[in-house]
């Protein structure tokens, strides 16, 4: 597991990625030693010694980093943008602001809101929607505003409406957790930041609705989950983290959801506070994770 940044009001991030070809170190390296930055973590990565595609994280601390990023931003667009590569240059002192939509079930919107709490995040959730009224008192106690949004029959369409004026230009991302309804491909496109999902099986295993009823009818031994982005064709999104818990043939059907949702729950908080790190890079389908 990465090492947390420690955060301070001077500690930036700067994301690279592009096609890989040399000198792309040398030219990153340049501009923030010019800058006066102290570099204190580096990662990277190439998908292949020629042809391959390149992601690097650099964490770096330069003082009165917030006065510096004009100057900083127009030297990367000139050395970055010559190799064509893309760049993010991010202020770490800035925590993510972060949406949870969830369902009936608590115990990965609660974990989530535990860890908000104790700072293990760096994040700041401003509201959580919900088909279903059950867990507004439990959110309202973390002093957390709960939406309730009903999921009509053969009205999703209009509950999607209500979310994207709450969600629209309001949050860095948005979290699934255990949000027992499928989002459409038209929400996905207007909500304009990146929605993560908990389903609950090590995919691509059981895909769809009742992962661990399946995972019981077939005898498995391993039960496990999987945090991965969403996209518009259900559960085939980026994975960014999974894990496993062993089982055994003396175990029911709940059983395997009581296993499971302990690692649901490890598994989505892992994924949220590597993306809100920014240490999750997308090559296509896939994550790099530093």
């Amino acid at each position: 597991m990465p090492a947390p940044d420690q955060p301070t009001p001077d500690l930036g991030r700067l994301i690279v990625q592009g096609a890989d070809q040399p000198g792309i170190v040398s030219a990153v390296s340049s501009v923030l030693a010019r800058a006066g930055a102290n570099v204190v973590s580096l990662d990277q990565y190439s998908t292949g010694s020629a042809g391959g595609r390149f992601f690097q994280r650099t964490a770096f601390h330069l003082d009165g980093l917030a006065g510096h990023l004009p100057t900083l931003s127009a030297e990367l667009d000139e050395a970055l943008g010559s190799l064509g590569l893309s760049y993010r240059l991010i202020e770490a002192r800035k925590p993510k602001r972060v949406a949870i939509m969830a369902s009936k079930s608590d115990h990965c919107l609660l974990d989530l809101l535990w860890r908000q709490r104790r700072g293990e995040i760096p994040m700041n959730i401003a509201m959580v929607i919900s088909n279903h009224p059950d867990l507004g008192e439990d959110v309202r106690g973390f002093g957390i505003p709960f939406i309730h949004v009903p999921v009509e029959k053969g009205a999703k369409d209009v509950a999607e409406k209500e979310h994207l004026k709450l969600l629209k230009g309001n949050i860095d991302l948005l979290v699934l957790a255990r949000y027992m309804q499928i989002i459409s491909g038209d929400f996905l496109e207007e909500v304009g930041a990146p929605v993560i999902n908990i389903h609950h099986s090590f995919l691509p295993a059981f895909v769809g609705a009742g992962p661990y009823q399946k995972a019981r009818d077939r005898g498995v031994k391993l039960v496990g989950a999987t945090a991965h982005y969403v996209t518009e064709d259900l559960d085939e999104g980026p994975i960014i983290e999974q894990d496993v818990v062993r089982v055994s043939h003396h175990e029911t059907t709940p059983d395997l959801q009581r296993r499971g949702a302990d690692v649901e729950r490890q598994v989505l908080s892992r994924a949220v506070t590597w993306h809100c790190e920014d240490r999750v890079l997308l090559n296509g389908n896939q994550t790099v994770v530093f």
